[in-house]
This record gives C-alpha cells, sequence and structure tokens, in this order.
C-alpha cells in the first residue's frame, strides 16, 4: 500500500531566495502549495503561489532535491536544503539517493539587533554548520523506508504503510530527526525528507543465465554518533558509537532474501582522552556499572533483533586486553539461551596476512547462523524464512577487523541464500565465479571504507584483504598513511567535527545562559602554538639533522649540526606533546539536550 496524495514526499522543488523570505514551490506536477520561509525567524506557511517578482524583490532562483530540516542557535533559524544528488540504485524496486551536497540557508535578519556578544557566539555557532554541510554518507528515497530492513518492512501492517515516511521510520537511523521537528510542528509531511548516513551499493551479475542483483546498505545510529576518538563505549542507557547496522540484500528469479548484521563499540563506559599520543590508554568510566550497561544495551538487541551472538575481535593482551576482560565479565551476567559471547583474538590467530584463519571462527557460530538464518521472500511475496538473531561484531574501532569478519559472515550467508534459491548447487562457492567473486569483495570493501571515513575520516585498513582477498604492498603502505591521517584528523580535527555531528542532531541545543562566557585569548606560546607548523618544524629538522650526519664523516662540525637538528626536533616534539591541549583545544557546546 502506498501513502496518500497527501503524504507523498515532492520529487521535484525550486528555491526562491528573495531578500526577506525563502519560497519552496514543488515542481513535480502536484499543484500542491508553496512553502513560505521567513529570513527574519524562520516562521514557516503554506502559500498558494510564488509572490511577485519587482526591481526590489530580485529572486535567486536554484532547483533543490528536498528539505532536509532547520536548526535554531542563539537568534538565529537555519534552513537545510539538498542541493545536488545522484541515484544510486534501487531497494525493494525504488530509486536510492546519494546526497552530493547540502546548504545551510540563514534565516538570522532579527540577529541585526542582537547584543555584540550574541552576535560573536552566533557566528561561532554557524560555522559548525559550515563543517555539517559537509556531511558525507547521506541517502534518501521519496518513496520507500530506508531506516528499516526488507523484513521490518514486510511486517508493517498496512495502516503504517499509509503514514508519511517519516512517521514510518525509525528515529535511531534517522540522520535528519531532530532537524525535522520543526517541520513535523508545522504538519508539512510533503517537504518532510527522511534521511539516513550510511552506505549504499550495488551491483548486478550473471549465474549462467540468471541474473543476481546484490545491494549492500549500511545505516548509522544517531544516539551516540561521532568520530572515532570523541565518542567511545557506551552510553548510561547502553547507547554505543559506532553502531551500524548492515543489510545484504539479493534478488534472483523473483525471490527477495536478506541477511541483517551490527556493529558497535563495546557496550560499557570507556574513552581514550586525545593526548597527542599515537595510541591514548584506554579508560574504564565506571567499571562497576559496565554489567548494568552491557544488560541494557544486549535487552535492547534482542528487542529488536532476537537472540545475539556477540562477537568480539580484539586483543587478549595489553589495553585491549583490559577492556576484552572488562566485556567478557560482563557478558557473564547475560549469556544464555538467546545470548552468547564469544572472543576470537584477530591479531593473535589471523596475524596481518593469515585471514583465511577466519575460518576458525565461522565453524563457531556456524549453529548459530543456522539456527537463526534469514529472511526470504517467494515470487509471490510470501514470507518464507525469517531472521531471528543477529550477529554483533566488535573490534577496538569497529572498523578494520569488524569489516573484514562482517564480509567473510555475509559471503558465507549469501552462499546459504543462493542454494536455497536454487541458483548454487550444495557445494558451489561465490569464488568458483570469478566475475561475481571480484565485485562482491569491492562491494564489501566499499561498505567498509564508507563507514570508516564517517568514523575515523580515512577508508578502513586491511581493505585490500577485502577488495583483493590477499595482502598487497601496495594495502599495507595506504594502511600505514592511513593510520597517520588517522592520527592527525583525531587529535586536530574530530573535535570540532564532533562538535557539528552534537549540534546537528541535537545532542547538544544552544542556549543563552549566564555561565555562557567568551573563551579568553591566549597569549605567549600558546598564540602562535599550532600542529603543521610546528610538525613541519620537526620534519624539516629531522631532515636537516639526516644530512648532516650523512656529511659528517671526520668533520665535527657537521656532527655538531646534526646533533643541533636532531635538539630541535626532539625539544619541539617534546613541546607538543607537553601541550597536548593547546593543539587538541576546541569549543564546546554549552546545553546539553534534556
Amino acid at each position: 500500500m502506498e501513502a496518500p496524495l497527501k503524504h507523498r514526499l515532492h520529487s521535484g522543488l525550486r528555491l526562491w531566495e528573495f531578500p526577506d523570505q525563502y519560497v519552496i514551490e514543488p515542481t513535480d506536477g502536484s499543484a500542491a502549495p508553496c512553502l513560505d520561509i521567513s529570513r527574519l525567524d524562520g516562521s514557516m506557511k503554506l502559500i498558494d503561489q510564488v509572490a511577485e517578482c519587482n526591481s526590489l524583490r530580485v529572486p535567486k532562483i536554484r532547483s533543490i532535491f528536498g528539505v532536509v530540516g532547520m536548526l535554531k542557535l542563539l537568534a538565529g533559524s537555519y534552513l537545510v536544503v539538498v542541493t545536488e544528488s545522484e541515484s544510486v540504485g534501487s531497494f525493494l524496486g525504488h530509486a536510492i539517493f546519494r546526497i552530493n551536497s547540502l546548504k545551510v540557508l540563514p534565516c538570522d535578519h532579527s540577529l541585526k539587533n542582537s547584543p555584540e556578544e550574541q552576535k560573536k557566539v552566533e557566528t561561532d555557532f554557524s560555522r559548525l554548520l559550515s563543517v555539517a554541510e559537509r556531511t558525507n554518507g547521506l541517502y534518501f528515497s521519496y518513496e520507500i523506508n530506508l531506516t528499516l530492513s526488507a523484513q521490518r518492512l514486510h511486517d508493517l501492517g498496512d495502516e503504517s504503510k499509509s503514514l508519511p515516511l517519516w512517521r514510518q521510520a525509525e528515529p535511531r537511523f534517522l540522520w535528519n530527526n531532530y532537524m525535522l521537528e520543526v517541520l513535523i510542528d508545522n504538519k508539512l509531511d510533503q517537504f518532510l525528507l527522511p534521511v539516513i548516513q550510511g552506505s549504499f551499493h550495488s551491483f548486478q551479475t550473471a549465474i549462467g543465465r540468471d541474473i543476481v542483483d546484490i545491494t549492500l546498505i549500511a545505516r548509522r545510529c544517531t544516539r551516540r554518533n561521532g568520530t572515532r576518538m570523541w565518542r567511545r563505549g557506551a552510553d548510561p542507557d547502553g547507547y554505543v558509537a559506532n553502531f551500524v547496522e548492515s543489510e545484504q540484500i539479493v534478488h534472483m528469479n523473483g525471490y527477495t532474501s536478506s541477511f541483517v548484521q551490527i556493529r558497535g563499540s563495546m557496550p560499557f563506559m570507556w574513552d581514550q582522552i586525545v593526548d597527542l599520543t599515537y595510541k591514548p590508554k584506554f579508560e574504564i568510566v565506571q567499571p562497576e556499572e559496565a554489567a548494568r550497561i552491557a544488560e541494557r544495551h544486549i535487552l535492547d538487541l534482542r528487542k529488536k533483533y532476537g537472540s545475539v551472538l556477540a562477537v568480539d575481535l580484539v586483543n587478549k593482551h595489553g589495553g585491549e586486553g583490559r577492556l576484552s576482560e572488562r566485556f567478557a565479565g560482563a557478558m557473564q551476567h547475560i549469556n544464555g539461551d538467546d545470548v552468547r559471547y564469544l572472543h576470537f583474538d584477530f591479531h593473535h590467530i589471523c596475524g596481518h596476512i593469515h585471514f583465511e584463519r577466519l575460518a576458525i571462527l565461522y565453524e563457531q557460530m556456524e549453529d548459530f547462523l543456522d539456527k537463526n538464518g534469514y529472511f526470504l521472500l517467494n515470487e509471490k511475496g510470501e514470507k518464507m524464512k525469517e531472521q531471528s538473531g543477529i550477529v554483533r561484531t566488535n573490534c577496538i574501532d569497529c572498523l578494520d577487523r569488524t569489516n573484514v569478519t562482517q564480509s567473510m559472515i555475509g559471503r558465507k550467508m549469501l552462499e546459504l541464500q543462493l542454494r536455497r534459491i536454487g541458483v548454487f548447487g550444495a557445494e558451489e562457492a561465490i569464488s568458483s565465479h570469478l566475475n561475481f567473486d571480484e565485485r562482491y569483495k569491492i562491494l564489501w570493501a566499499n561498505h567498509g571504507d564508507d563507514i570508516s571515513i564517517q568514523y575515523s575520516g580515512t577508508p578502513a585498513l586491511k581493505g585490500d584483504f577485502v577488495r583483493y582477498g590477499r595482502r598487497t604492498v601496495q594495502g599495507v603502505l595506504n594502511d600505514g598513511w592511513n593510520a597517520l591521517a588517522r592520527y592527525y584528523l583525531n587529535n586536530f580535527a574530530d573535535g570540532t567535527k564532533q562538535d557539528a555531528i552534537d549540534l546537528v542532531q541535537g545532542h547538544y541545543i544552544v542556549a543563552v545562559n549566564r555561565d555562557m562566557a567568551p573563551v579568553p585569548r591566549k597569549g605567549g606560546l600558546e598564540a602562535v602554538a599550532n600542529f603543521p607548523v610546528a610538525l613541519a618544524v620537526v620534519l624539516i629538522s629531522l631532515w636537516f639533522a639526516t644530512m648532516s650526519v650523512k656529511r659528517a664523516g671526520s668533520d665535527y662540525r657537521h656532527l655538531f649540526f646534526s646533533l643541533v637538528w636532531a635538539g630541535i626536533s626532539v625539544a619541539v616534539a617534546a613541546f607538543m606533546r607537553a601541550n597536548g591541549r593547546i593543539f587538541c583545544n576546541r569549543p564546546r557546546l554549552h546545553k546539553p539536550r534534556p
């Protein structure tokens, strides 16, 4: 059942930018009213048609592809719209689009009469919106609810399917949930565009005379969304960082089959404080609460997915070992017929190249996968099987080891699905079809890269194994470069990005309060402390030291200068380490959302 016309999203829009108002005009032939938004205070109303233009009110006109929502700061409101998008495939027969460009449109004319300090704070916060404009991995559909898996969509009743898309949506996967609130309050269903963040890739390939259509979609949870070092572990309610639902869908010969996996940070309170070290120490926060928080998280998973197999891939020793021990201890109180914890020391067993040893892990989870299965519809759309349990995979970041492991599980399950449909024989495997095998590897490699970029700022490590089935020299070199890039981003860019995420998703609400005070200006060395400059000094000093050593021989002058340059590099590096808080300093949002 499709949504009634009064709820159907506008698939074509034109934006008129007047000096005092924005007007969004439907261009999809629906003859629906236009949306008028005041640039003075952001107030909204529906109007029958665009006002006439004159020499004093010359509008700027452009096509847009959806209204993402509106944010309220101290004095002004800010409208967010989609200015560029492209079709990337289909989900259950409905077109899916990726957002290539967002635009934040200020409705802040009232700011002219605000106090100077308020203007300054407003400007500081509005800069975060420019960071939000660069958010990647955003997808939408005008026709289908992207926040739900194929199984959950199938199980929706006719009454739910008749509701507007935003009302059908799963809030935890609705990226613009908070930004839509103003539009919801104004009952603007036809302008409410639900957006998810994650990944969407698909391909078609032939197996004999049959065409197989494979789709892989990721949905990022917004409850504890953020960047790698700034969002770790769980909050007191059991919501974990980097929680992602990955759904693999196969269409063939009229059949539709789906398999869902999830990933997420270890479900208790722990973090890593950014301090300029390459790998900050892991800190377990409120260890006495670990069991309660883990139980709350697992119970939520059971409610949503059924049985749970928690696969922990972290090291058994060192800092990771302490976290793993805490996780295992918390799970002891929860393990039962429907919940199971499984530790697999990925680095110890697989090393850096022997990822084929993941077969050992698969043997340990095969009974769970056989029992809980996958979702399957026949040619008539009738449900033949349902997925009644979930595999929850984690490593430290839930990126690199996790993606390698999930791709292995996805491959095994896809082979089971194709055998059930009757396309594969009893012993037939994806690897026996070279084109299928190559494209399937690329599918999962792209999936892992997308999730990694959103959380860490770089593509996934170990991606060459997922992409080519083996480790390569180029892949190892890329991993080294990406590891350095992650270090830079975690320490010097992700703090601001985290604030932007918190702002657009309503985790922090900007408010005037008496505790708000301007950040004091720094003087002396702090005023000029700048990581790129300091890093450049270190590298240049090391280069001169190396050149001096090469030329030294018996010439004590060159040896002296090599020691001088080495001393400079060590001194600057020590200053950087000692003043980590200077480089990592970032503004904090003021008021947590209730």
